[in-house]
């Protein structure tokens, strides 16, 4: 299990174990966090489960973004440098105390 600290639209934040080998998205959701929509489940078709990574361990790095995941943010009023597609953040045990907000609804 890898700890999760998730920053909601209401600023409030929560704390959670999430399962390795899944999606980023799919941890938040199955940890009861329905305002992140994900409408497509993780097809990258809807960029609705938007985030921001607000920390990853200095000694770890991200998979990269795709080019249809990057289009797919450029939609985004809301797109920062740190914003990613929560479906495509896979969560291993080197991310182990990452940090993400929610980003506001386009």
């Amino acid at each position: 299990m890898t700890t999760i600290t998730l920053k909601t639209r209401d600023g409030s934040v929560h704390e959670f174990e999430g399962r390795e080998g899944r999606s980023l998205m799919e941890n938040i959701r199955d940890a009861g966090f329905e305002e992140l929509v994900a409408m497509c489940g993780g097809c990258m078709s809807c960029a609705t489960c938007h985030v921001y990574i607000d920390n990853v361990p200095a000694d770890v790095k991200l998979p990269p973004m795709s080019v249809d995941e990057d289009e797919l943010l450029d939609g985004s009023d809301y797109r920062q440098p740190s914003s990613r597609l929560s479906c495509q953040v896979p969560l291993v045990a080197a991310l182990r105390g990452i940090a993400v907000t929610i980003a506001p609804e386009d």
